[in-house]
């Protein structure tokens, strides 16, 4: 079994991610837009989020640091913390990624790994108490990963809030209950910055079908579209 699934984005009319690229709107600031975001996150009240390695990279900038005895590994998981109110959850299939404390904002981290990442690096990340999932394969089986989520933790809502290649990955897999994006006043307007949607050269057609549940004007000229996915 697996998590309910909600794609939360926030973008541009022309489904850009990066508010500081956007043109400026006198319906609201940047932050205005963003702040919006936030809240519509803690109303959906997930069990945990999760974003790419990139996206994680943004709010973890910390250097491998291996640990002086690092002993034998856990595989194919370990949790340091089973019963956290919140999960922060990262896509890091090559292990590069690497923490100096065990949370992101109080939410507990959890890293989903290939098969091939070295235990040197599960020694780190079991030693800064963070917790992870390594997968069978080099690349990562995501209906087997939530559902380890699912069995193991408890997370029966998970917010899947970028960067694009995770939610195109996410959708391409047909593991996408729901999308609920947040559109600013603005544009971006350079082509060759990623949508916040990206499944490759193959795309989503034939595979997914939006169905529109809801559509509400915010304040400061932000629109709300949420789609049930099928």
């Amino acid at each position: 079994m697996k998590p309910h699934v909600t794609c939360l984005m926030v973008s541009s009319i022309d489904g850009r991610l990066h508010p500081s690229r956007w043109t400026e709107s006198p319906d609201g600031e940047r932050s205005d837009w963003t702040g919006a975001y936030e809240t519509i996150h803690d109303q959906l009240n997930g069990d945990a989020w999760i974003v790419g390695r990139v996206t994680m990279a943004e709010m973890s900038k910390a250097q491998a640091h291996l640990p002086a005895e690092a002993g034998q590994v856990e595989r194919p998981f370990h949790f340091a913390k089973r019963e956290a109110d919140t999960y922060a959850i990262a896509l890091d299939r090559s292990g590069k990624l690497h923490f100096d404390k065990p949370d992101v904002g109080g939410d507990h981290v959890v890293v989903l790994l290939g098969a091939d990442v070295p235990d040197t690096h599960l020694a780190e990340l079991a030693s800064d108490g963070v917790s992870y999932i390594v997968a069978e394969q080099s690349d990562i089986d995501l209906a087997e990963a939530l559902g380890v989520l699912n069995r193991e933790l408890g997370i029966k809502h998970l917010l899947l809030e970028g960067g694009a290649g995770i939610n195109g990955s996410f959708l391409a897999a047909g593991l996408v209950d729901e999308i609920s994006l947040l559109i600013a006043p603005a544009v971006d307007g350079n082509p060759e910055r990623q949508a916040f949607i990206d499944a490759g050269a193959d795309g989503l057609a034939g595979k997914v079908q939006l169905s529109l549940k809801a559509c509400e004007q915010l304040d400061n000229g932000v629109v709300h579209l949420r789609y049930a996915v099928s």
